[in-house]
């Protein structure tokens, strides 16, 4: 395989994959592939990406967990700039692992990219002060089709770095902070998810 190894069905997940990119430095810096359908295709990865997104925020925030209910999205996501702890959770209904989480921190140094096939959750918690956030996406957005999930069910147990505080009952934010004293920070609707038992699943 070229430029890439490929952790294949990550946390003894079905389907989920990290992937380290084969790094080149010198005293001036480095260089590295980031995205090649050739090595993917190699490693046995064949998907057609359409559309790439790239978000910036700060730390103690919290985004997700989301997905697509009727156009569900295969994302290779990546950071670079900072550090976040990324999560799927496998939300197919046949799955021999369903409502089981994996999650890797994503960082600027260990470049890392995380590969999550259709029919999960995702979310991130970024850890740095400031993270920007990039991936590749197998289908369009569909805004009327966005689900999402609590990104604290207790039946889930995620266990998200740094983070201290007391599930009570919602996805809300309050009585949660990183260990420094950092607020956790949710979105309105990632407030208002509800838990597994109560979500579509696939």
């Amino acid at each position: 395989m070229g430029q890439i190894t490929v952790e294949k069905n990550a946390g003894g997940i079905e389907g989920l994959c990290v992937i380290t990119p084969a790094v080149h430095g010198d005293n001036r810096g480095y260089f590295m592939e980031t995205y090649s359908q050739r090595d993917m295709e190699e490693a046995g990865l064949h998907i057609a990406f359409v559309q790439d997104n790239q978000s910036c925020s700060t730390k103690g925030v919290l985004r997700g967990l989301h997905f697509q209910k009727q156009f569900p999205q295969t994302k290779l996501v990546r950071v670079i700039k900072g550090s976040v702890f990324d999560v799927a959770v496998d939300l197919r209904k046949n799955s021999q692992t369903y409502g089981k989480w994996f999650g890797v921190e994503l960082t600027e140094e260990n470049k890392k990219q995380f590969l999550i096939p259709k029919g999960f959750a995702h979310g991130f918690l970024v850890l740095s002060d400031i993270a920007e956030f990039c991936y590749k996406c197998d289908d369009f957005y569909h805004p009327d089709d966005e689900g999402g999930l609590a990104w604290n069910d207790p039946e889930i147990g995620i266990v998200w770095p740094e983070l201290v505080g007391k599930y009570s009952g919602s996805a809300d934010s309050s009585g949660y902070m990183l260990k420094d004293g950092t607020f956790l920070t949710l979105s309105e609707k990632d407030k208002n998810w509800e838990i597994l038992a109560k979500t579509f699943n696939f």
